[in-house]
């Protein structure tokens, strides 16, 4: 809520005098029911931080674009069933028509998620792939709260079409989407994500290496590195593969319910359709091999 500025009522005085002579003032303007504060237009905006320029974004303004157009998902991974959105393609709201090599983009949820975006399937506009659209909830629209869930994926959230021909996984759906951050690839950032240098280029490892980046580190840090702030970090103190055999580690990533709970659980299970058996079989064997590789 906007609150009166104490600078500007109280002149001359200083801030600390005006704090403690107006806090009775505005509390008593608070609790009154002829009072009110405006609250912020159409609710926090969307940051877009690309090419050295960081744009906001509000749901009425991004509504009311002249590209903002219906799609419809039929198979929405966050809701698990056909949706239909009001929703501007992503690659108009970038700004730009390429970026620079070594380049991802992090899709920023408002709770730490983080989904790594690769900057070429952001900018697809054709009918030949996937394409991504920025949803948006209108507010007086809003839409059904998510399975599990007191709240729904809004105010916006990263939609694909076509996702299955572009190879689009679970992980990179971001809903409350609160940033989009350009930013150098993640193994140029954090180099304790790196594999052995030795290991072969089709090394099992090395493609659990992507995969892990793309779907795990949307939640999990390894080695402190990482955006996300959701889950612990997957190699300090120690890794799942100290602790837990393949098998159990295996059934903890299909079904989390199975192995432990505990008040406040947030990892969703990932079933073939999200993370096939071999992709599965892959991160369990980068994340035996970083249990070797661990950084301070």
């Amino acid at each position: 809520m906007m609150k009166p500025s104490i600078a500007r009522m109280t002149g001359c005085m200083t801030g600390y005098m005006a704090g403690r002579l107006l806090a009775p003032l505005l509390l008593l303007l608070a609790a009154s029911p002829f009072v009110t504060f405006p609250a912020r237009a159409g609710g926090p905006p969307l940051t877009i931080a690309v090419g050295g320029s960081e744009r906001a974004f509000d749901r009425d303004t991004l509504l009311a674009r002249p590209d903002a157009v219906t799609v419809d998902i039929p198979a929405d991974v966050s809701y698990g069933r056909p949706m239909r959105y009001r929703a501007v393609p992503l690659a108009s709201l970038l700004g730009t028509a390429e970026f620079p090599p070594g380049t991802v983009l992090e899709g920023v949820a408002s709770d730490g998620f983080t989904a790594q975006l690769p900057p070429e399937l952001c900018l697809r506009t054709g009918a030949d792939g996937a394409v991504a659209f920025l949803a948006v909830e209108p507010a007086d629209k809003p839409w059904p709260n998510l399975p599990g869930k007191e709240m729904s994926a809004g105010p916006f959230y990263l939609v694909w079409v076509r996702p299955e021909a572009s190879g689009v996984r679970s992980e990179q759906w971001p809903y409350q989407l609160a940033r989009i951050v350009g930013s150098d690839d993640p193994l140029r950032r954090w180099p304790q994500l790196a594999v052995e240098q030795g290991l072969a280029a089709d090394s099992p490892i090395r493609a659990g290496q992507a995969v892990f980046i793309t779907q795990c580190m949307a939640c999990h840090t390894l080695n402190g590195a990482g955006s996300a702030t959701m889950g612990p970090d997957l190699n300090r103190p120690m890794n799942p593969t100290e602790y837990l055999t393949p098998a159990g580690l295996k059934r903890l990533v299909r079904d989390p319910r199975s192995v432990r709970t505990w008040p406040g659980q947030q990892m969703p299970g990932f079933d073939p359709a999200m993370l096939s058996d071999a992709d599965l079989d892959r991160v369990v064997a980068y994340l035996g091999h970083m249990a070797g590789r661990k950084a301070p």
